[in-house]
């Protein structure tokens, strides 16, 4: 049925019903958002760094998706450091970014007009605290130096870590570097402990195959996923752009599951690492495609898990103050799609 259809039971038939009303109402609401739907002209700057839960809008690029889905553009810009991604997103170089959820509701808790429009992945063993042969156990680590990142999935990883095995964040000697270099300063025995993510997780192992996982993402189920975020001007005035993006992952994540081992060689590379190194990394990630950011973005994310991670995030010191989920979701593109 078109528009003009409507516009007959709306104008012609003055005996049209409250149910025909409501239809056309429907129609003209269906148009509007197919017409935003449509990508607008430009470039998308995106802001990523080298992690696997990002890999499929590598792998978006790889198979031409973006063009697919009518974006004229996306420059993936890559990022060694969050706080770098984050000054970035914060002073409008870049449209959107990928970055941990913690750090999105850290970024609206400090002002910035940012949303999250997507869940990308949840970390189950990518994110991890490992260690020497010497330590086997959380409580071992009192006195000890950890390195990590700070403002990190990392930091909140660390924070949960200390928390569950029952001790105080100064019961350790934190020892704060890029993630990059935390599993280096672990392999040159520069500390005991490190915690960090892949590929650099693998990396380390590799060096130093005694080193064990003591705690993961695993270990606390949902505090560590990242999220795409757009800023407000963005989503106000490129919304055709957000939705195609979107699509985009969506897409790549489909040819992902059927072509995994090639996919893995394009998002392994991306990264700096061969498919080799990151065989069990990639099996520690879990992609979210858009149908199950429907289930659950407005949903289960909305009510459970923002609550844990906010409560978390809030307790390492990361959130300057309280965010509520519409200050930081905004699900009308995965739900409208």
């Amino acid at each position: 049925m078109t528009l003009s259809t409507g516009s007959v039971l709306l104008g012609k038939n003055k005996n049209a019903t409250k149910s025909n009303i409501a239809l056309a109402c429907c129609l003209i609401i269906f148009s509007a958002a197919a017409t935003a739907a449509q990508p607008e002209a430009g470039t998308f700057k995106m802001g990523i760094e080298p992690w696997l839960g990002y890999g499929q809008w590598h792998v978006a690029s790889q198979e031409g998706i973006f063009k697919k889905q009518g974006l004229e553009h996306v420059d993936i810009i890559n990022f060694a450091e969050d706080k770098d991604i984050n000054a970035a997103l914060a002073s409008g170089k870049i449209d959107g970014a990928n970055i941990a959820t913690h750090t999105a509701m850290a970024m609206v808790s400090a002002g910035l007009p940012i949303k999250v429009v997507l869940l990308l992945d949840q970390s189950e063993t990518a994110d991890a605290l490992l260690v020497g042969k010497d330590i086997t156990a959380l409580q071992q680590l009192k006195g000890k130096q950890v390195a990590y990142e700070e403002g990190t999935t990392s930091d909140i990883l660390l924070h949960s870590a200390i928390a569950s095995a029952g001790m105080k964040w100064s019961d350790i000697i934190p020892v704060p570097m890029p993630a990059d270099s935390a599993g280096s300063a672990l392999i040159a025995k520069r500390v005991p402990a490190a915690v960090t993510y892949e590929p650099y997780i693998s990396a380390a192992k590799k060096q130093d195959p005694s080193l064990t996982m003591l705690y993961s993402g695993s270990s606390d189920p949902g505090l560590i996923g990242d999220v795409l975020v757009v800023r407000d001007s963005v989503i106000k005035d490129k919304p055709g752009q957000v939705a195609a993006l979107i699509k985009s992952w969506d897409a790549a994540l489909t040819h992902y599951q059927a072509n995994t081992q090639a996919d893995r060689a394009v998002i392994a590379k991306a990264v700096g690492a061969s498919p080799a190194d990151l065989e069990t990394a990639f099996d520690g990630v879990k992609y979210y495609s858009l149908a199950e950011n429907k289930k659950v973005l407005s949903h289960s994310f909305a009510d459970q898990t923002f609550v844990h991670v906010l409560k978390a995030a809030t307790a390492a010191g990361l959130i300057p103050k309280p965010v509520t989920t519409a200050q930081v979701i905004d699900a009308s593109f995965v739900n409208g799609l």
